[in-house]
């Protein structure tokens, strides 16, 4: 089965609660309460803070406040007792907000972080989503096993793109692909290049897709998950940006993860998130261009609030190592990359020559712990068997 949602709250363990769209709530406004002795799990209505009344549970105990869960919306609030009313009515019909989890989707050490949480609710909360049931629970008073999407992405992929989570199994490998355009195997533009200690010492690089792809097909779906929406691709969307860019304010909170827009040494504006604060006095920020992957070390005055329908266009610059080479045996060179010098700097030159700026097809290999590609030249050689030749790198098997 197949709905429309709005997600009504993320519970702190990180179940998604949501309300189909069609359902319609209403009460009646109750009396004052004389003096009463509450029990844990009895029914109430709550008197919310815009002062309608809405169906609840008491979780838990304790003085003057009392720990309740809206029924209807899952979320847990502590309330005065003078705002709650208890009742024998309504006990017999469902609870109108479903608690759900995302289908086959482990977050990070089996139970979603804080920060995960904090992502989700942002994301999610008062927003109205599509819901793809996949399983039932056992229990009816159990969460619903669901794929979940927003704006047309999948809330999954989108979520083990940023580490939070991993998906089981193989077919959510498209859901992530199709974040990025829709195709297992694609074109890209490679525009930077480097080098990280990994578990398997493996290359990394930051790969851009194709725009005469991937912005095409995107533009369409945006245009039909958003009518109000008048440009028809990130290109344009950035072209009106910089036409209008003094009217855009300042960044002045610099969070870690904040999009913004970053002008770069082309004079010209382009989507970014914040990493790090770097210097004081001046202000001085790390940032990545997150449809280029390439870093930067800007002033404040370069960095400017992004406007929001630029959000809703997914990152062009997907992070990716490079499957089928590993560093040589017995390299004697001398000069070796800094941080990571398990490979040379004759490697990095000859990986840079090989790829950057350079239109060529990727074939995902995994999509956990880590996307990896193997990348392909317009004769479908493999790209990295250059460096095997040229004795840079081995071969990894």
């Amino acid at each position: 089965k197949i709905f429309r949602a709005v997600v009504s709250c993320i519970g702190h363990d990180g179940t998604i609660y949501v309300i189909p769209v069609e359902i319609q709530r209403n009460f009646k406004c109750l009396g004052l309460l004389e003096p009463y002795c509450w029990k844990r799990g009895e029914a109430c209505v709550i008197r919310g803070s815009d002062t309608m009344w809405y169906r609840g549970k008491v979780t838990e105990l304790g003085g003057g406040t009392l720990q309740v869960q809206y029924i209807d919306r899952g979320s847990i609030e502590k309330i005065p007792q003078c705002h709650l009313y208890p009742t024998d009515l309504y006990t017999d019909i469902p609870p109108f907000c479903i608690p759900c989890q995302l289908y086959k989707t482990v977050p990070i050490g089996n139970f979603w972080q804080q920060d995960a949480v904090d992502v989700l609710q942002e994301l999610l909360t008062d927003e109205e989503v599509e819901i793809h049931v996949q399983e039932l629970p056992a229990d009816p008073r159990g969460k619903l096993s669901i794929s979940l999407y927003i704006d047309g992405m999948s809330v999954s992929s989108l979520m083990a793109y940023q580490k939070y989570c991993l998906v089981e199994g193989c077919q959510d490998m498209s859901n992530l692909v199709s974040l990025y355009g829709g195709f297992v195997l694609f074109c890209f533009f490679c525009c930077c290049i480097s080098f990280e200690i990994e578990k398997h010492t493996q290359l990394l690089m930051y790969i851009c897709l194709d725009p005469s792809e991937s912005l095409k097909e995107q533009s369409t779906m945006e245009a039909g998950a958003n009518s109000n929406l008048a440009l028809e691709s990130l290109d344009e969307a950035l072209k009106w940006c910089n036409k209008n860019v003094d009217s855009l304010p300042p960044l002045t909170n610099f969070r870690t993860e904040m999009p913004c827009l970053v002008e770069y040494n082309d004079g010209l504006w382009y989507r970014a998130k914040l990493l790090a604060v770097k210097e004081l006095d001046p202000v001085k920020v790390l940032i990545q261009f997150v449809d280029y992957g390439n870093f930067s070390v800007v002033p404040a005055s370069r960095l400017r609030q992004i406007p929001s329908h630029l959000l809703h266009y997914p990152v062009q610059a997907v992070r990716a190592l490079l499957a089928g080479l590993r560093p040589p045996a017995g390299d004697k060179t001398k000069k070796r990359i800094p941080y990571c010098p398990e490979w040379s700097m004759e490697a990095l030159w000859a990986m840079m020559e090989c790829v950057e700026g350079k239109q060529l097809s990727a074939s995902i290999v995994a999509v956990s712990p880590e996307v990896t590609v193997s990348l392909y030249e317009d004769n479908q050689n493999l790209v990295h068997m250059k460096l095997i030749e040229m004795g840079f790198a081995d071969l990894d098997e």
